[in-house]
C-alpha cells in the first residue's frame, strides 16, 4: 500500500463496515471506527510496523488487510461488490507470510467469524467489547513454512 492509496483504503472499509458490521454496533462503535478507518489513522499507522496489502483488480484497489507488528491482523476489508471472491483469502495468505510469529491474532467482528473460521482462525474465550466496538479474539497457529490458507 502506498500513501496515494489511503483515500481508496479508507473508503473501501468504511463501505464494508457499512454493508456488514455497522447495523450491529452502537454510535460509539461506529465513531470509534470511523476514526480508526480515517485517512490520517492510516497515515499514522503505516509510518509504524504495520504491513498493510492491497488487492487491486484493473488499477483499481478492491481490498486491504493490515498486519500489526507481525502479529495480529488489524483490517481486513474487502469492497462489498467484490466479496466471496477470494481477495481475502488472497490478503490473509500474503500478509501471514510476513507473520512474525508462530501465532497470529484478530480480533475478528461477529460478523466475520465464520469467514475466519473457514480461513482456520479459532475462537479463543468470549466475545468482548471495547471503544463501542464488539469482536471475538480469534487466532491461528502458522507452521514453521508460513502456511497457505484454506
Amino acid at each position: 500500500m502506498d500513501v496515494k492509496d489511503i483515500e481508496a483504503v479508507s473508503s473501501i472499509c468504511c463501505a464494508s463496515f457499512s454493508y456488514s458490521i455497522a447495523h450491529t454496533l452502537s454510535e460509539e462503535g461506529k465513531e470509534t471506527f470511523a476514526n480508526i478507518a480515517a485517512n490520517n489513522a492510516f497515515l499514522g499507522r503505516m509510518k509504524g510496523d504495520n504491513l498493510m496489502l492491497v488487492s487491486e483488480n484493473d488499477k483499481k484497489i478492491e481490498g486491504i488487510i493490515e498486519l500489526k507488528e507481525g502479529r495480529h491482523i488489524a483490517m481486513l476489508f474487502i469492497s462489498p461488490e467484490r466479496q466471496k471472491k477470494g481477495i481475502g483469502r488472497k490478503l490473509l495468505s500474503s500478509a501471514l507470510k510476513h507473520a512474525k510469529v508462530d501465532t497470529v491474532t484478530v480480533s475478528a467482528s461477529l460478523s466475520s467469524i465464520p469467514a475466519y473460521e473457514k480461513y482456520g482462525f479459532e475462537c479463543k474465550g468470549e466475545a468482548k467489547e471495547s471503544a463501542g466496538l464488539v469482536y471475538q479474539p480469534m487466532e491461528i497457529k502458522l507452521n514453521g513454512a508460513k502456511q497457505t490458507i484454506k
